[in-house]
């Protein structure tokens, strides 16, 4: 299953503010409870991240998603403040629970205020919704699919953390695209056609097969994901439990021994 086609990676502030005027989207704050409680965007809902991942079993995921007020048909856009990284793994776990209508807001939550655009402190009225599961495994990699797929010619493995990290120790294979790599100064992701001129200039492109990991949760990671599908390339998949799975299962890692200093450029 595949994001609609209509559906954007990011919403942009002036359509966000007009779909919160027709009541016709369901916002996500995922930020800590005591931030959403001091003010946060008009109706949006409260899901902090570490609430989430507490358990991101599918059957509990519905469960959370259910008291929201989230159904199979429901248009999401989640929001965060923290350059898009926390809300990009909430929006992929809602894409993989089979919610295909989940935006990501282009921007942060300080950036939304800083632009003196409306927000209050109050808690919304929610009506519990049913939402299906259709577990769309097309976008999860397990680390037991890595380890058969991480060496076929046709699939990438992409590290998302700091270079410094990348450097010091990475899964055998994987290129280095730091997340640090893939926003503005005012938005979560470049442009599209800045961002496809910044995955061309590594070799991303659609001939491959995309996994992408980061160090333990796969928020970073989360981000790149969405900045993959932002210029339209659609085989991608989260190694969710990231490097710090694959490290305390003790597979093989590898150091970049011949790395110079110019190698710490995140550019």
């Amino acid at each position: 299953m595949s994001q609609e086609k209509n559906v954007k990676i990011t919403m942009d502030i002036d359509s966000l503010r007009s779909e919160l005027r027709d009541n016709s989207v369901r916002v996500i704050d995922v930020r800590r409870e005591e931030d959403y409680k001091k003010s946060h965007i008009p109706n949006a809902v409260n899901l902090p991240l570490a609430n989430l991942l507490s358990d991101d079993s599918p059957e509990r995921v519905v469960k959370l998603v259910n008291t929201i007020g989230i159904d199979d048909e429901t248009p999401v856009v989640v929001y965060d403040d923290t350059f898009g990284a926390l809300a990009s793994r909430v929006a992929w776990t809602l894409e993989y629970l089979g919610h295909s209508k989940v935006s990501l807001l282009e921007t942060t939550f300080s950036k939304w205020k800083s632009l003196g655009l409306e927000h209050d402190d109050k808690i919304p009225q929610i009506q519990s919704k049913e939402h299906t599961i259709q577990l769309n495994s097309e976008i999860l990699s397990t680390t037991d699919y890595l380890e058969t797929s991480k060496n076929k010619p046709n699939v990438l493995l992409i590290d998302n953390r700091e270079r410094l990290n990348y450097l010091e120790q990475h899964i055998p294979g994987a290129i280095n695209l730091p997340y640090r790599t893939l926003a503005t100064q005012d938005k979560i992701l470049r442009p599209k056609e800045d961002m496809k001129r910044l995955l061309d200039n590594r070799g991303i492109t659609g001939e491959f097969e995309i996994i992408t990991y980061c160090g333990s949760v796969g928020t970073l990671s989360g981000l790149a994901y969405y900045a993959l599908k932002s210029i339209g390339l659609s085989n991608i998949k989260l190694y969710v439990r990231s490097f710090k799975e694959w490290k305390g299962l003790e597979k093989p890692t590898v150091k970049q021994e011949d790395a110079h200093y110019w190698d710490l450029s995140a550019e």
